[in-house]
């Protein structure tokens, strides 16, 4: 038997100004998706916005319905849209922002297990690594190089 230890790096940008202009904008699009979110029930608003290999930006909101499991997440609507819209071009990052309507969300927000798996298969089809942004509403920025970092051990179809 023994103990291994799974380490998970990531970045911490405190201001926005430290960031890659691209990246910066990146956010600048997912904050503004957050506008057009359905959430009447959670009051919780997430945007997101995908950046593609030919430069252009994808965005989505999550969007509730009363039969909890019938929504679906900012980052899912924004990654399916931009598969939908550029088969064949790489998907480079994505930004997920969030603000809630009761608290200030000061802390980056991170994506949910299903938009983990999804953001896994994304990384594979695309044959580069994924780019991730979390943000709050505010506050400092946290990026990811790469699914692995935020899904470990993850589950391939090459398994099935």
């Amino acid at each position: 038997m023994r103990t291994e230890q799974f380490v998970c790096p990531y970045t911490v940008y405190d201001r926005i100004d430290e960031m890659d202009f691209r990246d910066a904008e990146l956010l600048r699009h997912a904050h503004e998706a957050t506008d057009a979110a359905y959430a009447p029930y959670s009051q919780f608003h997430v945007g997101a916005a995908v950046r593609m290999a030919n430069g252009a930006v994808v965005t989505g909101c999550n969007i509730e319905n009363a039969a909890y499991p019938s929504g679906l997440c900012a980052e899912r609507v924004a990654l399916f849209a931009a598969q939908a819209k550029f088969p064949d071009v790489p998907v480079e990052a994505l930004a997920v922002v969030a603000h809630s309507e009761t608290k200030t969300l000061a802390e980056p927000v991170s994506p949910c297990g299903a938009c983990r798996q999804v953001m896994v298969e994304v990384e594979q089809r695309s044959k580069c690594r994924l780019r991730v942004l979390c943000q709050g509403e505010t506050g400092p920025v946290m990026a990811f190089d790469g699914i692995e970092s935020l899904m470990p051990f993850v589950f391939q179809g090459k398994l099935l």
